[in-house]
């Protein structure tokens, strides 16, 4: 790549590239089902200020329950197992959003969100969409309901939706497209397990999930109609910062925002993200930042056109396969050099703080 001129440009519009170091535009990028592993970013609790005081509001909230889940978080040997929908969704939720507080302590404000299944819950309540004690309601109650729906899984595949269309059934649909070939499918058992051993035959690669429950496919449908009144019961606000919502993959339209049947039927809607980055990198570069536990989404990030070829770069905030605690540590400490040349974007930080 050429070089740069940037003396014509004021220092907030340099480019990642630019070897002045100028700051850079971030945007968040927030994992969600799936991601959840055990004592995911439990090594900056109680380290972390700022992550710390976060992750004690939202587990407030949840009452008697939040104290289990805490307990559950890092133990050996959790009661509820970390994949059951309730502890998966509300410590991905916790983390998720204790992350973008812990950015914005450091003065990292975001330009953009984007985030992926329940990821965008959290991105809602950053954005302002949403006020952290009725989210974390909301949450409870989704919980619940979606606890109660059949049993069922989702299933990562290597391949494009045409090489698995003729294998789909009213109940086992495609829940995600991630990017032009992964996939995940969802439904309930024995149906998603009967849809596995067909598509194994057929020579594609499959993995099981992280999930106990058929995400984004019709077995949950039922479950989020049964909240609608519950969302219509909450303020819902235009984002304070965009959100590339990876439901429709384009930015948030403040329609959307403020429709409780949009935020209500999210579980039952199959996730868009790889057109969502598309989208979101289109108005790049960006520095991608995944602030959520592991790194899948960096890795969906790393080979997008718009990082290999288009200038955006990332950055995830925690380790892929953390050993201690140290390691979340270290992993954090290292984004925020990184991230740096981004404190310095006051326009971008001036949004985050009115969050605050």
């Amino acid at each position: 790549m050429s070089a740069v001129d940037t003396r014509a440009r004021p220092p907030h519009d340099r480019r990642p590239d630019d070897d002045t170091g100028g700051p850079e535009r971030i945007a968040l990028l927030l994992p969600g089902q799936g991601a959840q592993r055990p004592a995911m970013a439990h090594g900056l609790y109680g380290t972390e200020p700022a992550f710390t005081e976060a992750v004690d509001e939202v587990l407030a909230l949840l009452g008697a329950e939040g104290d289990r889940i805490r307990a559950d978080w890092a133990a050996d040997t959790p009661a509820v197992p970390l994949d059951h929908v309730s502890r998966a969704q509300p410590l991905l939720f916790a983390v998720d959003y204790a992350l973008g507080r812990t950015l914005l302590a450091r003065g990292l404000g975001p330009a953009a969100l984007l985030g992926h299944s329940a990821g965008e819950t959290a991105a809602a309540v950053l954005a302002g969409v949403l006020d952290l004690d009725d989210a974390v309601r909301l949450l409870a109650e989704r919980i619940r309901l979606l606890a109660e729906a059949p049993p069922g899984g989702m299933l990562a595949v290597a391949a494009n939706p045409g090489q698995v269309a003729h294998r789909l059934t009213d109940q086992v649909v495609i829940g995600a497209v991630n990017s032009p070939n992964q996939l995940l499918l969802a439904g309930p058992e024995p149906d998603l397990g009967t849809v596995a051993e067909l598509l194994r035959a057929d020579g594609l690669t499959c993995a099981r999930a992280k999930a106990t429950t058929g995400f984004h496919s019709p077995s949950v449908r039922a479950a989020c109609a049964a909240q609608i009144p519950s969302f219509r019961a909450v303020t819902l606000r235009p984002p304070r910062i965009p959100i590339v919502s990876g439901y429709t993959a384009r930015r948030l339209t403040d329609a959307e925002a403020t429709d409780p049947v949009f935020w209500a039927m999210q579980p039952a809607e199959p996730v868009l993200f790889g057109a969502a980055l598309d989208r979101l990198l289109a108005d790049g570069p960006y520095h991608l930042v995944e602030a959520g536990p592991g790194q899948s989404l960096s890795a969906l990030a790393r080979r997008h056109p718009g990082v290999t070829r288009g200038g955006s770069r990332v950055t995830p905030l925690l380790a892929a396969r953390p050993r201690g605690p140290e390691d979340d540590r270290a992993a954090l400490r290292t984004a925020v050099e990184r991230l740096a040349p981004a404190a310095g974007s006051t326009r971008d930080r001036s949004r985050f703080e009115a969050r605050a």
